[in-house]
């Protein structure tokens, strides 16, 4: 005779709705609280599956169209497809390819598809609507032996024990490599359109960047070199972890030459030498 069981089985209708929900929640995480771990739990279904489940849905609005496992392969591959189009996007717009830029682009293009995803689906009869469900099938507690109830608890308590150690790892911070990003950007803040080729007297400007990845507040200077002479400095950059610097960056060349070496050395407390270096090759025309 069978062990009777009680079988659930669970519904998602508003599956579209709850991953923008998410969506919401990562934005509002990131830009009010960046040290919760919650970026890092959200933020990698909202790139890498968010967007493709989205548009699957779009396509795909009847059940029968395609089983899970085919949505699922789909909805991860068409995520990985799609973030890189976006920030090649990005990249030719005077945003550029930056946190909030591509969290705000993503959210739009996920909250986009779904509402289109919403659309057909009520275009299509209400028994051959997709909708995500899952089923629950366990025996009942009565009808279990002694040595499966003290295993069940054993595992429903190794299952807390386990997720409380997950969330304590997630929760407290842990020190990766340190480093410093420095850059230079074009005056339209994309990787192009350096002044490189000027005349005599004119101007060239151009953005710099320093973003702080040292797990501690670090105090930084710019020293700017034109042809091994020291035109200009930038002092007391002073950044927390995470926290970045970008500045306009205006020079003018007092020498006719080609190829002359635009150097941009960075600089931090507690370091001897330069700690970044930077630099553009410059031809100045009369």
């Amino acid at each position: 005779m069978a062990v009777p069981s009680w079988v659930s089985r669970f519904k998602m209708e508003h599956d579209l709705l709850l991953i923008n929900a998410l969506g919401v929640l990562l934005v509002l995480a990131i830009v009010f609280f960046p040290e919760l771990f919650v970026r890092t739990v959200i933020g990698i279904p909202f790139l890498l599956f968010f967007p493709g489940y989205a548009l699957v849905c779009a396509l795909f609005p009847k059940k029968k169209d395609l089983d899970e496992i085919e949505r699922l392969a789909l909805s991860i591959g068409l995520s990985i497809a799609v973030v890189p189009l976006i920030g090649l996007v990005l990249n030719y717009t005077p945003f550029g390819i930056r946190l909030y830029p591509v969290l705000v682009s993503m959210f739009f293009f996920t909250f986009g598809l779904s509402l289109a995803s919403a659309f057909r689906r009520k275009a299509v009869p209400v028994g051959e609507r997709f909708n995500p469900s899952f089923s629950v099938n366990l025996p009942r507690w009565g009808n279990l032996s002694r040595i499966d109830k003290v295993l069940s608890v054993a595992f429903i308590g190794g299952v807390v024990v386990s997720g409380g150690f997950v969330a304590n790892f997630a929760a407290s911070p842990r020190i990766g490599e340190r480093f410093t990003e420095f850059y230079v950007l074009g005056p339209t803040g994309k990787i192009e359109g350096y002044p490189t080729n000027l005349t005599l007297g004119e101007s060239g400007t151009l953005i710099l960047g320093v973003v702080n990845h040292e797990y501690e507040e670090v105090n930084y200077r710019v020293l700017v070199k034109f042809d091994n002479e020291t035109i200009g400095t930038i002092e007391n950059i002073r950044l927390k972890h995470e926290e970045k610097w970008e500045q306009n960056y205006t020079f003018m060349p007092q020498r006719v030459g080609d190829k002359l070496k635009l150097e941009f050395l960075l600089f931090r407390d507690g370091t001897d030498g330069a700690y970044r270096s930077l630099h553009l090759w410059v031809s100045v025309k009369t």
